[in-house]
């Protein structure tokens, strides 16, 4: 189909430009914002408080200015009060051509401010007797290729009104009638005609809301789908009864009462494991919540059952760390627990090989070295794995395959997923929450300070902390210094706190250190060898040291949110009150000051998370905007949408309840949509 204005060079920029490549495509390249153009600003108007606006007007002359790659065009234009720079840097004979002196236009655009004086630089100009009459103006995202070929978001919005001119009232519905009453949507050609061109804002309304719920609707349905797939594909151990070692360990081992929160987990564990089919559950607290309790009692279950059971941690410190708290939880049951690394010795590795051959090791644990091809078990039940948010589908299958029947999973982490990312990234497993800290941890006292102020009275309280007999992190975020950026280094810091605590052990530890150095280092703070411990941020994931009271991040302002909650987490882990310092320099950003600020009031994980989402958005989220996600989300967004997350999850969930294979004669419709979207090539006709 050929669209007036999209030749074939035009439609190869948009191409590789925007990835569009049909008409569907460009029509659903939605606004990202929408200016209001009901009003025209004077020039004596303009402030820094404005972004884009526009001013009708004169153009009085033109002057060209500089030379070679400087060379610019100043357009001299006037509101009949005063004058105000059109520059461009691109399209110079163009711009003298196409517009005339004294003739009256309209000037679009987002005002620059450069040594005290506004420009407008290359903006939208268009004849006043032309104007459209239009509530709002909507924006689209373009590149700087794009504009450089003089495609902006005004000659994107023409060539989408060409685009929608192809479509019409009776354009096939790709939601059932039902939802559609349900919710009282508007239909998809209303919808997709108003995005593009609303005349008001609730119409505009209208439309974003038809359209981001029928984004994350056949999310919802896809991922649904997927997980009833998996679950019933997949037969499991059936752990039929609570035996000897739970009811011993619960009895006479466990070190306090369960919170009312462990209790709830366990039993929905318990009610997974019953069953026929595999279990895949993400179990969610924040750090100190007790998931390891709950996980090792998910273990007991499996031995009492027949079962052997296995923990994958992603450090060799951290399975340490888990060997020695299990194994002297459980010193007193007739229970074998090995652990295995990488530096296990050989002799020793194949004792624990033929251990968990015969049945005789219970529990392993260890680092990746548990799937390699040499160990097998004899009959594996569940497997544990800890910090990690995904478990590979490779290492998944590499544990499947030492086994008749895949074995439970449970996947625990200690960074909260917003509910939003839990409904959809992670929608395929099944989530439990420990929102609930044992009685009796005194919350984390967090402050903000500003290093030139206040960098004596810090030295002067961590002297009183050290002298009580507690321990220190402090947390640079570089390991050098850097001549790009002005920050605080590791290796400075290090000398810097040896020359102010003379008298005390300082350990280092860095990602570059080798394995066995840096588990040296982390070993002495364990042992209390060393008072203070100055670190990167490889101490984000790591040893349980009830005694460290305080943890100091330098140049604070570095650092997501989701890390500094990590960091903080380190500490608090003992009966002592325990303090997180975030250190910054006067000069930071509104962004950053909101971060430091949602620290300083809170020790809630999952209110950090979701604050998390809403300030950075999921795109940076280590790419959770479009990874794991079935389908390309063009409109909805996971970080400020989690009322439509939730109302799509409900919809898709009440659907499937009734017609898990989609057979009904409603739901057709679904059936069609979901293989569209899934087909690679869309029967929309290619654009050009």
């Amino acid at each position: 189909m050929y669209l007036p204005g999209m030749g074939p060079k035009r439609a190869q920029l948009f191409n590789k430009e925007l990835s569009i490549f049909t008409v569907k495509d460009l029509i659903f390249h939605f606004p990202y914002k929408y200016i209001d153009r009901s009003r025209f600003y004077y020039i004596h108007e303009i402030d820094t408080t404005l972004t884009y606006i526009q001013v009708r007007g004169k153009i009085t002359g033109f002057q060209l200015l500089g030379e070679g790659r400087n060379q610019r065009l100043i357009g001299k234009f006037t509101d009949g009060r005063n004058v105000i720079d059109l520059v461009f840097f691109k399209g110079i004979k163009y711009c003298t051509q196409a517009y005339q002196l004294h003739t009256e236009y309209i000037v679009f655009g987002k005002p620059s401010l450069f040594n005290g004086t506004f420009s407008f630089v290359h903006p939208d100009i268009e004849p006043y007797k032309e104007e459209v009459k239009i509530g709002f103006q909507p924006l689209y995202h373009t590149t700087e290729k794009m504009k450089s070929k003089f495609v902006n978001s005004k000659a994107v919005q023409k060539l989408i009104y060409q685009a929608l001119q192809t479509i019409t009232p009776s354009l096939p519905e790709s939601l059932p009638t039902s939802i559609l009453h349900k919710y009282r949507f508007i239909s998809l050609y209303e919808a997709l005609i108003n995005i593009h061109f609303p005349s008001n804002m609730p119409l505009l309304e209208q439309a974003q809301a038809r359209l981001k719920f029928e984004e994350l609707f056949y999310i919802q349905i896809a991922i649904l789908r997927q997980a009833h797939a998996l679950k019933t594909s997949f037969k499991g151990f059936q752990f039929n009864h609570i035996g000897e070692m739970f009811h011993a360990y619960y009895e006479k081992c466990l070190p306090f009462e369960l919170t009312n929160a462990q209790k709830r987990v366990l039993k929905e564990i318990r009610n997974n494991v019953r069953g026929a089919h595999q279990m895949n559950r993400l179990l969610q607290g924040d750090v100190g919540s007790g998931k390891t309790i709950v996980a090792l009692m998910c273990m007991l279950m499996a031995i009492d059952n027949g079962y052997q059971a296995c923990i994958m941690a992603p450090t060799e410190i951290l399975a340490r760390q888990h060997f020695e708290t299990i194994e002297s939880q459980i010193n007193k049951l007739p229970i074998q627990v090995k652990l295995l690394t990488g530096s296990t010795k050989k002799k020793d590795r194949e004792h624990i090989h033929e251990g968990l051959l015969n049945g005789s090791v219970h529990i392993l644990i260890g680092t990746h070295a548990v799937i390699e091809d040499t160990v097998n078990f004899k009959n594996l039940g569940i497997v544990v794995i800890d910090e990690q948010h995904r478990f590979g589908v490779a290492q998944r299958a590499k544990l499947w395959n030492k086994n008749t029947r895949p074995p439970h999973v449970l996947v625990m982490t200690a960074t909260p997923i917003p509910r939003t990312l839990a409904m959809t990234v992670y929608g395929d497993l099944e989530v439990s929450v420990i929102d609930e800290l044992p009685p009796g941890r005194k919350p984390i006292v967090t402050n903000h300070i500003f290093e030139d102020t206040k960098r004596e009275a810090l030295n002067r309280f961590l002297k009183q902390q050290l002298s009580l007999g507690r321990q220190v992190y402090i947390v640079y975020p570089l390991i050098e210094e850097s001549e790009k950026m002005d920050l605080k280094n590791l290796t400075d810091g290090y000398q810097y706190i040896q020359s102010i605590f003379p008298d005390l052990q300082v350990s280092m530890v860095h990602g570059k250190m080798k394995p066995a150095e840096k588990d040296a280092a982390m070993q002495e703070f364990v042992q209390h060898k060393s008072q203070i411990m100055v670190a990167t941020t490889v101490i984000e994931v790591g040893v349980n040291v009830p005694n460290a009271s305080v943890m100091v991040i330098e140049n604070a302002e570095r650092f997501g949110l989701a890390q500094l909650h990590q960091l903080r987490g380190r500490v608090g882990r003992g009966a002592d009150q325990s303090y997180c310092v975030l250190v910054t320099s006067r000069k930071i950003s509104n962004e950053t000051r909101k971060r430091l600020e949602i620290m300083t009031r809170t020790n809630d994980g999952f209110e950090i998370a979701e604050a998390d989402l809403q300030l950075r958005g999921p795109g940076d989220l280590e790419g959770t905007q479009q990874s794991g996600l079935p389908f390309q989300l063009h409109i909805a967004n996971l970080a400020k949408d989690g009322h439509f997350v939730q109302l799509a999850r409900e919809c898709a969930s009440e659907i499937l309840e009734n017609d898990p294979q989609l057979k009904s004669l409603a739901n057709e419709i679904i059936v069609k949509e979901l293989k569209t979207k899934k087909r690679e090539q869309q029967n929309w006709s290619i654009i050009s």
